[in-house]
């Protein structure tokens, strides 16, 4: 008889399931807006799919909307009001375009807002096998999901605390290549079956194989939502959320100890990149010894870096690079001197110049400071002149070309880190 009963169920069951049907689409939206962008991922085709799903579905009579569920998320950069916000506005849209082609009845409709997607964000690190930490940024992820759901207050933001942990580097890479994931809206229609006698069964069977079912897909699946902490207002500004910002101010001491005063700058870039650039200029003279030391110019580098030391923290560890150099200068001592550039002009008429490759390493001393140590070798050329001083008038002796191959470029920099959470966590690099 439980046998019996048990094969009753299992019938009644499928039945009942083969005359539900499943239909869902996502769509994708530029950060910090809500607007529908059909040039963003495919929300073209998205949209025209199941556009045509419904219109073939209410044509024919076969299906009926049954219910309605809409979807707003946002990720996780920016504030908490923001965020409820965006996901609101953008479940209304992909809502109030899809109604423009389809009657979606409101008394059937369901709406879900997400706010801050951290559980989406939990899946997707999950199926990432490049995050950086992995298993301790799921760990704190899921600590901040828990408080979000429990609605345990914590000293300072949530995303504060992903942007310090293992100085942002997780962050960076979330922002980059996770983020864009979670900003989305989604809609979920259950259709039921509708018997009609003037309907070919064989058409019935085509319309029932509507795709993209919202079980075969984890990450279609609707999350638990938050309820937005204030109305929604017609307008909703810019997203102030940014990437980390990563940045070093330095001077070459062994230029200083020449008693040539400079002052460099390297900006992070990402993917562990950076740009530099440094310049120098000194303008000393003493005419009555016949003495001057003259000197001004500036380099560019793009540098690549590399290591474990660079892994845990942007600006620090090995780096290689490719740089330029110009430069003009005036030296004597007491006899014969030497001069690059035209006489009385400036660094643009006919200056040395240099370029090649470098190498160096960026060594933690305080938080707030690094020691970088770096060699370029490369070629250098350019006009020159040699002068002699009698008495009172220089006297010019020849003009020559130089051509240089070897170590053209020599820095031991002090190098002042700037940037949320561009410190280092002990001295002498200790991590």
């Amino acid at each position: 008889m439980k046998r019996i009963l048990f094969i009753f169920l299992l019938f009644s069951f499928a039945c009942l399931s083969a005359q539900e049907v499943q239909d869902s689409v996502k769509i994708y939206f530029q950060q910090g807006k809500y607007d529908l962008n059909m040039s963003v991922r495919d929300n073209r085709n998205s949209l025209d799919r199941i556009i045509d799903s419904m219109k073939t579905s209410y044509s024919d009579s076969i299906l009926r909307i049954k219910k309605i569920l809409v979807v707003g998320g946002s990720s996780p950069d920016g504030s908490i009001r923001f965020n409820n916000l965006l996901s609101e506005k953008r479940a209304n849209e992909l809502f109030n375009y899809l109604s423009q082609y389809s009657e979606l009845p409101d008394s059937l409709k369901t709406t879900e807002l997400i706010g801050r997607d951290w559980k989406g964000l939990i899946r997707l690190v999950e199926d990432d096998p490049n995050v950086p930490y992995k298993d301790e940024t799921l760990k704190l992820l899921n600590k901040i999901a828990d408080e979000v759901h429990n609605n345990v207050t914590t000293n300072g933001d949530q995303l504060r605390r992903i942007k310090k942990f293992r100085y942002g580097v997780p962050y960076y890479y979330m922002y980059q290549h996770l983020f864009p994931e979670l900003r989305t809206s989604q809609l979920f229609l259950w259709y039921e079956k509708i018997r009609s006698s003037h309907t070919p069964m064989e058409h019935v069977e085509q319309s029932t194989s509507i795709s993209d079912s919202i079980t075969n897909s984890a990450t279609d699946s609707p999350t638990d939502s938050i309820t937005p902490e204030a109305p929604v207002s017609s307008y909703i500004p810019e997203s102030k959320s940014s990437s980390p910002f990563y940045m070093g101010i330095k001077t070459n001491m062994l230029y200083d100890l020449l008693a040539v005063p400079n002052l460099g700058v390297e900006f992070y870039l990402g993917k562990n990149w950076s740009i530099a650039g440094n310049w120098m200029y000194a303008w000393w003279k003493t005419d009555r010894k016949h003495r001057y030391w003259r000197i001004y110019g500036g380099d560019i580098a793009v540098r690549k870096w590399f290591g474990s030391a660079a892994e845990k923290k942007p600006l620090t560890g090995h780096h290689l690079g490719i740089y330029g150099q110009v430069l003009t200068y005036d030296f004597e001592w007491g006899g014969r001197g030497y001069m690059a550039g035209v006489p009385g002009g400036n660094i643009f008429d006919r200056a040395n110049y240099a370029f090649g490759v470098e190498y160096g390493y960026s060594l933690p001393i305080a938080r707030r400071f690094n020691i970088d140590f770096t060699l370029g070798v490369g070629y250098m050329g350019g006009k020159y002149y040699e002068y002699t001083p009698i008495d009172d008038i220089y006297v010019w002796q020849a003009t020559k070309n130089r051509h240089w191959f070897g170590p053209t470029k020599l820095e031991i920099s002090l190098v002042w880190l700037i940037g949320h959470g561009n410190v280092n966590s002990k001295k002498g690099g200790k991590q």
